[in-house]
């Protein structure tokens, strides 16, 4: 089941947005989340916590489980 996070901007930097999904507890954790999950945004791995997600784009963390920006 694909959980869906609202913004209500243009965009969320993927920190931001592991802390709205209940990913992580703090944004500080971000960084270490990055370096030991295989995060996945439209189907490409990524480690930029600050890569700008937009509406329409999905996340798949494995083990956590598939997120879209609505």
């Amino acid at each position: 089941m694909m959980t869906k996070i609202k913004i209500s901007t243009e965009y969320i930097a993927l920190g931001q947005f592991l802390k709205a999904a209940d990913v992580i507890q703090t944004g500080g954790m971000a960084k270490w989340f990055l370096s030991e999950y295989e995060v996945f945004v439209n189907g490409e791995q990524d480690q930029r916590r600050g890569r700008k997600l937009r509406i329409g784009d999905k996340i798949e963390i494995p083990d956590y489980g598939s997120f879209e920006i609505i």
